[in-house]
């Protein structure tokens, strides 16, 4: 495998964990009203579609991990939940994956429901008790609407960056 071939098979991962990074600043645009948006799940929901072999599970449970670590949560809350979307993207692939458009932000939007959904369960679980709604559908909200302009970012780095340097091989 080639150098070049080596870095477009890590971007996938790296776009993830940049995500996690830069959701978990200490900056807000909304002045704390609104939490931060899930950024380290919209690399793992695309590449799973786009690239699924460059996104397998095990870096999706990474990412998952490193959005735990950076957002203060328990450790498996936002890895499990993004395990969950993960499964529910390969199960579902070919479905997902034929959205285009306002579909293609409807599906993400269903994605970011079940790992919203399942840390919302991990969490009522876990502090036994359930915890407020309003910051969780918020959060969804705020990532759904990041989405729309990530889009476009994805696609660039797939066209320009993975895709031209795979075929280097």
């Amino acid at each position: 495998m080639s150098p070049a071939s080596l870095f477009a098979a890590v971007v996938p991962v790296c776009c993830g964990l940049l995500g996690a990074v830069l959701s978990n600043l200490p900056v807000s645009l909304a002045g704390g009203v609104v939490p931060p948006p899930v950024l380290a799940l919209m690399p793992v929901y695309f590449w799973a579609l786009v690239r699924p072999d460059l996104m397998p599970v095990a870096a999706a449970f990474a990412i998952g991990l490193c959005q735990d670590l950076l957002s203060g949560s328990p450790p498996g809350f936002w890895t499990a939940s993004f395990v969950a979307t993960y499964a529910l993207l390969d199960r579902n692939r070919d479905s997902f994956a034929g959205l285009a458009g306002i579909g293609a932000i409807l599906g993400f939007a269903l994605a970011a429901l079940v790992a919203a959904a399942v840390t919302y369960l991990i969490a009522w679980f876990y502090f036994w008790h359930r915890p407020p709604l309003a910051p969780m559908v918020l959060q969804l909200v705020a990532s759904v609407l990041c989405y729309v302009p990530a889009l476009p970012v994805l696609n660039w780095i797939q066209r320009n960056i993975v895709g031209a340097l795979r075929t280097e091989f």
